[in-house]
């Protein structure tokens, strides 16, 4: 929300001074103001409205953030550490809002959080088969127009193809790590890739 204030004081000798504050941009402009109403001086300030915002009007992402870590929701600080980008993941953060954390689904994960050398997986991982009979437990309909659905897929401008690939986290949330460093296989936990040679494993 743009707010703009604008201070006028006069002080000696005909001296007037201008403050205007507006998001991003704090000015002054003096000018002498002689007997006849005519101004001399600087030429009058210049507010450039694309300038950044103050740095105290929080971002969306730290609006987000706030929204995540307010009282009553789940704390899912010990997973944060790590997973900063689920922080304001759109999932995750209505999820923690609801005081359903990280643990809720993928367990305590005590031995993958305290493994610096990160080859612990968490407790329970979700393959692609068991995706939708996980989000089905606490979510036993899907009451959308089909319009709608259509649309959010659109949106998603997702390239899968096949009926059967779809599930529930394609339309909702970004719940993916864009880059991994390490790859589990998500049914058994066992460590199949790690990332060499500055690449990401596949």
């Amino acid at each position: 929300m743009s707010r703009r204030v604008l201070v006028v004081a006069s002080g000696l000798a005909g001296m007037v001074a201008a403050v205007l504050i507006v998001p991003g941009l704090v000015g002054v402009a003096f000018g002498a103001q002689g007997a006849d109403g005519k101004s001399g001086g600087p030429p009058p300030l210049v507010v450039d409205k694309d300038a950044p915002l103050l740095l105290d009007e929080p971002t969306q992402t730290q609006k987000a953030a706030a929204k995540m870590s307010k009282p009553g929701a789940a704390d899912n600080a010990p997973c944060l550490v790590c997973h900063v980008n689920y922080k304001a993941e759109p999932l995750a953060r209505q999820h923690a809002g609801q005081k359903i954390g990280c643990v809720k689904c993928h367990g305590d994960s005590f031995a993958h959080r305290n493994d610096e050398n990160n080859t612990t997986p968490p407790e329970i991982m979700y393959p692609l088969e068991k995706i939708d009979k996980a989000c089905k437990k606490c979510h036993p309909t899907h009451d959308v127009p089909p319009v709608k659905v259509i649309a959010r897929w659109l949106a998603r401008r997702s390239a899968k193809t096949d009926l059967k690939q779809i599930v529930c986290t394609d339309c909702h949330g970004q719940h993916r790590l864009k880059v991994r460093t390490v790859r589990w296989d998500k049914q058994t936990g066992k460590l199949i890739g790690r990332k060499k040679d500055g690449k990401p494993s596949r």
